[in-house]
């Protein structure tokens, strides 16, 4: 170390430009961009104070990033001490620095086939059975029904079942004109749905795929990277249940996407559904809601009864920070829609759950609204372009 006197002495831009180097864990990004790092004080006596503002007051990352802040700040000529302030970020700026962690994030994904301009749901659950597939291809025919144009991707591979539950049929093909896989589509009410489902390119339905991770992998890469997804204003993608290889490997390819969980009214549902979205956040995607599934039966004289429990998803909602966008009841018409190929929400009167999935739309809608391209910056180029075209003026 110096011998302390104040022209060997760091800068207080000194020490902020060192604390670059320190890596918040979780997030992937440096304390001084994510806004973590207050500030620095540098003393006559050769000691530095570092305020350091965590995401949780009790992160368990804290120890790591305390040595971190030691060793670097310590390592400038001049510091003969280091002295950490610990302070806890407001909702308001966790907000913002998980949003520049997403976006450096994205600056070095792979490329896909998707469209920049399209909103990705994923839909997971942190198992089986609690109705996944039916929330999502019921929420893909509402957006559709609306008018929009859905993307749907069926990455449940082991467990394909979007395609009875659309009512979609046949082989995926591809486009003459490029390598790539047309989705197969489905035209619902003004809107549209492109599907693509390892369902289209077995033989039969029954058929078992015993494949492992890095086969699987790759299959959810080909869907996202060679299908000629058209223009969709949201991609909807059917996750497989739990945290395994797929579900990472999506996670990783579109840090871009927002994921809604799935549970139902039971405790252990919640506590398992806890660890997906868990997963989620350590691929720095947003959850955007939960969606509490099989909420409670209720009989033709408007009678409700909680088979499975009450409160499982509110609580999983109040213990991740996010809203609950909806519970769905149990409904006697959803199995047969399912089946049918007739989501229940596109029934003229659609019943307790098609009227719950119709108002979970709604809130979808609130809490990722599509990308209103009318007021990009590209678009107004476009149409300007376009208005000189007519006047056979041609622009510079």
């Amino acid at each position: 170390m110096s011998d302390g006197s104040a022209s060997n002495q760091p800068t207080v831009d000194d020490v902020m430009a060192v604390l670059r180097g320190v890596i918040d864990p979780e997030l992937g990004t440096d304390i001084v961009e994510l806004g973590m790092a207050r500030g620095a004080v540098v003393n006559p006596d050769g000691l530095v104070e570092v305020t350091v503002a965590l995401t949780t007051a009790g992160c368990p990352l804290r120890a790591q990033i305390q040595r971190d802040v030691r060793s670097r700040v310590g390592g400038l000529p001049g510091v003969e001490k280091v002295k950490i302030h610990w302070s806890e970020l407001t909702q308001e700026e966790k907000a913002s620095a998980m949003a520049k962690a997403r976006f450096n994030v994205a600056q070095n994904a792979p490329d896909t086939a998707v469209p920049p301009t399209a909103k990705v749901v994923m839909v997971a659950s942190g198992k089986g059975g609690v109705g996944k597939s039916t929330v999502t291809v019921n929420l893909a025919a509402e957006l559709a029904r609306r008018g929009m144009r859905v993307g749907v991707m069926d990455a449940d591979i082991w467990g394909y079942s979007v395609p009875r539950m659309l009512g979609v049929e046949g082989r995926l093909a591809g486009a003459e004109d490029e390598k790539k896989i047309v989705p197969n589509e489905k035209q619902v009410g003004d809107g549209t749905l492109e599907v693509v489902s390892m369902g289209f390119l077995v033989d039969r339905e029954e058929t078992a795929l015993m494949w492992r991770g890095l086969i699987l992998n790759r299959a959810v890469q080909h869907f996202l990277e060679d299908v000629r997804w058209g223009p969709v204003d949201y991609l909807l993608i059917d996750m497989p249940p739990g945290t395994g290889d797929v579900q990472m490997g999506i996670a990783k390819m579109l840090p871009q996407a927002e994921m809604v969980v799935v549970t139902t009214p039971a405790r252990s549902a919640q506590k398992v559904a806890t660890r997906v979205a868990s997963m989620g956040r350590s691929n720095y995607l947003r959850i955007a809601g939960v969606i509490e599934n099989m909420s409670a039966f209720v009989a033709p004289d408007g009678a409700s009864y909680e088979i499975f429990g009450q409160g499982g998803g509110q609580e999983l909602a109040d213990e991740l920070d996010v809203p609950l966008l909806g519970q769905v009841p149990i409904d006697a018409a959803v199995a047969p829609g399912g089946d049918e190929g007739a989501p229940v929400v596109l029934e003229d009167a659609p019943g307790p759950a098609g009227d719950a999935l119709r108002t979970i739309a709604d809130r979808l809608l609130e809490e990722i609204p599509p990308v209103d391209m009318a007021s990009c910056t590209a678009r107004i180029f476009e149409a300007a372009e376009e208005a000189l075209a007519k006047l056979d003026i041609v622009s510079s």
